[in-house]
C-alpha cells in the first residue's frame, strides 16, 4: 500500500467515524439542570434508559439561560445531531426561528406546540394526574387545608393547580386549598429556599398537604414539609424516595418516556402535535415501597375510580389551557 493509498484510507475510516459521531441524538435540558431531581432528571432518565438499553450516546447541554437557547439548537444542529430533543416549553420561541434552517433535522419539544413539518411537539394531561393526587390529599389531610406551590406563575403551572383543586374538592366539596407561586422568572424553577418558606406560610394556615409543582424549588418544599412532620406530593419524576414515609405521593409525568421514545426513533421521528394523558401511561400517580404505608386500601380504590372516569370521560376534567381560567378556583 503507497503512502497516498494509506492517507485516503485514514481519511476515509476518519470521515466514517466522524459521520457515526454526527449522527448521535441530543438532549437539551431546561434551566436548573439534569439533576433538579423532578422535570429535567425524568428526561435525563430517558436518555439514560435509552443509552444504556441501546449501546447508544448522546449529546447533552445544561444551559444557564434563556440567551443560550438559540445558538445550543443551531450548534447541535450544524453538528449533524439528529433528533434534537428539547425538554421544556421555554425552548419554543428559539426552536420556531431555527427547524425550518435545518429541514432534514428533526426536532421534539416537550410542553409546548411548534407547528413546523420536522418538529414533534408533546404536551401531557397535567391536570388528569394533578387531580388524582389531588383526591390523594383531601383523603390524607387531617386539617381539611392542602396547599400548592408551583414554580414560575405561566398557564402550565396553573393547570397543574387548577386540576388539583378540582381533585381535593370533588373528594372533600369543604376543603380548602391554598395555592402559591414561587415567582415570574425562569429563576423560580430553583430557588427551593423560596419553596421552604411558602410551605412554611402555608403550614401557618393549618395546611397538612402540600404538593410542589416547581422543578428544583419543589426540593426545598418536600424538605421543609417532612421536617414539620407534614405530607408532600412530588412532580414529575418518582420523588417519594427523598422522604420515605412522608411523601404522599408523586404527580408522574413521563417525560422520560417522551424522551426515550424520540430517540429510540431516532431520525424516523414523527413529527406532529402528540398528547400524553391517562390513557397512554402519560401522567398518573407513584405507587411504591416508599409511600405503600400511607396510601390507603380506601385511597387506592378512590385513584382508581377516579382514573377510569377520566379515561371513560365521565370525569372532565377543566385544563387550564384552553380557556386560562379555572373553574374551582380565582388564581
Amino acid at each position: 500500500m503507497t503512502l497516498m493509498t494509506k492517507l485516503l484510507s485514514a481519511s476515509a475510516a476518519l470521515a466514517l467515524t466522524a459521520g457515526a459521531a454526527l449522527a448521535n441524538p441530543a438532549v437539551l435540558f431546561d434551566l436548573g439542570g439534569k439533576f433538579d431531581k423532578s422535570f429535567n432528571e425524568s428526561a435525563y432518565n430517558g436518555a439514560q434508559r435509552w443509552a444504556e438499553e441501546t449501546g447508544g450516546s448522546y449529546d447533552e447541554v445544561e444551559i444557564q439561560s434563556d440567551a443560550q437557547r438559540e445558538q445550543a439548537i443551531r450548534r447541535f444542529a450544524e453538528a449533524g445531531n439528529n433528533p434534537i430533543v428539547m425538554a421544556g416549553f421555554s425552548w419554543a420561541t428559539a426552536l420556531s426561528e431555527v427547524a425550518a434552517d435545518y429541514p432534514d433535522t428533526k426536532f421534539q419539544i416537550i410542553d409546548m406546540v411548534v407547528d413546523a413539518p420536522n418538529v414533534r411537539s408533546i404536551v401531557f394531561a397535567e391536570e388528569q394526574g394533578s387531580y388524582l393526587v389531588g383526591v390523594a390529599a383531601a383523603m390524607a389531610s387531617e386539617t381539611g387545608t392542602v396547599g400548592f406551590i408551583g414554580g414560575m406563575d405561566i398557564p402550565l403551572i396553573r393547570n397543574f393547580a387548577c386540576g388539583y383543586v378540582q381533585g381535593v374538592l370533588a373528594t372533600d366539596p369543604d376543603a380548602t386549598v391554598i395555592a402559591n407561586m414561587t415567582g415570574t422568572t425562569p429563576a423560580a424553577w430553583n430557588d427551593p429556599v423560596k419553596g421552604s418558606e411558602l410551605t412554611l406560610a402555608q403550614i401557618s394556615q393549618d395546611a397538612d398537604v402540600v404538593y410542589a409543582a416547581a422543578g428544583g424549588t419543589g426540593v426545598g418544599v418536600l424538605q421543609t414539609a417532612a421536617d414539620e412532620g407534614i405530607l408532600s406530593i412530588g412532580v414529575d419524576s418518582n420523588q417519594n424516595y427523598l422522604h420515605p414515609g412522608m411523601v404522599l405521593t408523586s404527580m408522574l409525568k413521563r417525560v422520560d418516556n417522551a424522551v426515550y421514545d424520540a430517540l429510540v426513533a431516532g431520525e424516523d421521528l414523527e413529527a406532529g402535535f402528540n398528547v400524553m394523558d391517562l390513557s397512554n401511561g402519560g401522567v398518573g400517580y407513584a405507587l411504591d415501597e416508599f409511600n405503600e404505608a400511607l396510601i390507603t386500601d380506601e385511597m387506592k380504590a378512590a385513584l382508581d375510580a377516579a382514573s377510569a372516569a377520566i379515561m371513560s370521560g365521565e370525569v372532565a376534567v377543566h385544563n387550564y389551557n384552553t380557556d386560562e381560567s379555572c373553574p374551582v378556583y380565582d388564581f
